[in-house]
């Protein structure tokens, strides 16, 4: 990893300065990406805003910023973007500082910001390089997160087509699967989300992998697949649908047919059930049959000394007698076949056989 540190004025810095939109955010002659496509959008508030040029109107030292050299000879801001920008807006008549715009000022006060001198680390290396170095320095400010730190290695074509699509306010992955996603667009997690899905947690050999493809086209089609199944097998959405893994789901039974209207009533019954306490967890349930998802509701401390007693300590499996420390607590009729959890279906088994019973 080659690391170099450089002074850059914040008139070389603004030099050329363009927000450009959707398109991103260019400074210092054209060469530097300030917005790069892993990057979120602006996101300082007034105060954090202020507070940048306040430092630098008091020549105080700010804190250092975190470049990456490209292929081509460019640069891309890694670290820094919301200071920058800052900077940036200031210079170019965008806001006041303490109700003074940058052409309020004498001339001598102009130069003195534009001549203040930023201190900037230009970081090349290979992907694995980068990659550890960027999350050693991602320790302060508005600090990046993991899937913005593996766009950061592996930018290009393919991270700036799937931008479009999964990481700006409105976007359209927000517009069509926002309600089952949980995070937020702008901080890459949609996009986290839906390369785990298709990648089945290889998030970062799949970004290699794709990195410079034109488009992002099959990652965008996943999605829709993914969020239009759910909507067919689940027509009735409920907040609980919120944040559920949809895509290991769609993986696992995209090929299965499935009668939603029986779905829909067992879904019904399942979450005016006392015994499930983890709504969520139902559609994993109604698809998967695997109970784990439900957390059934256990049998109350009470319940436990009152069948313990009732079988005075004798394991109904066995016959053999036990200290209640040495039992656990079951379903005399599974709850899976209608069993309630309550005191008339509650039994004490050792141990050993409430085990082997729970893995028939």
């Amino acid at each position: 990893m080659n690391i170099e540190l450089k002074e850059i004025t914040v008139r070389e810095l603004t030099n050329g300065y363009e927000d450009r939109g959707g398109d991103g955010v260019i400074g210092y002659g054209g060469k530097l990406d300030i917005r790069p496509p892993y990057q979120r959008e602006f996101i300082y508030k007034d105060k954090q805003r202020d507070a940048v040029i306040n430092t630098i109107t008091k020549e105080f030292p700010l804190n250092v910023m975190y470049w990456a050299v490209r292929e081509d000879g460019n640069y891309e801001v890694i670290d820094g973007q919301q200071r920058t920008i800052s900077i940036a807006q200031f210079v170019e008549g965008d806001f006041a500082f303490e109700n003074r715009y940058f052409h309020n000022l004498q001339n001598n006060e102009k130069e003195e910001i534009l001549n203040y001198k930023l201190m900037v680390y230009l970081c090349s290396g290979s992907d694995s390089e980068k990659l550890e170095w960027f999350k050693t320095i991602n320790i302060a400010g508005e600090k990046l997160t993991e899937q913005e730190l593996r766009n950061a290695v592996y930018s290009g074509s393919w991270v700036s087509d799937a931008k479009r699509y999964f990481s700006k306010n409105g976007c359209a992955a927000y517009s069509l699967g926002g309600n089952y996603l949980n995070g937020s667009a702008i901080r890459q997690d949609y996009l986290e989300t839906t390369i785990k899905w298709i990648s089945e947690d290889k998030i970062e050999g799949y970004m290699a992998m794709k990195q410079h493809e034109p488009n992002a086209n099959e990652l965008w089609l996943y999605f829709q697949q993914v969020i239009n199944w759910v909507k067919v097998v689940f027509p009735k959405y409920r907040k609980e649908m919120k944040g559920i893994d949809w895509g290991i789901l769609y993986n696992e039974f995209k090929n299965k047919n499935f009668d939603s209207v029986k779905l829909e009533k067992e879904v019904s019954a399942l979450m005016i059930d006392e015994d499930v306490t983890k709504k969520k967890g139902i559609y994993q349930y109604v698809l998967t049959r695997k109970e784990k998802y439900l957390n059934i509701r256990a049998f109350s401390e009470k319940q436990k000394r009152e069948a313990y007693e009732k079988q005075k300590g004798v394991c109904p499996v066995c016959n053999i007698q036990f200290n209640i420390s040495e039992m656990e607590a079951d379903h005399i009729t599974p709850w899976h076949l209608g069993g309630q959890t309550n005191s008339d279906n509650c039994q004490m088994l050792c141990k050993d056989d409430n085990r082997r019973k729970s893995g028939k």
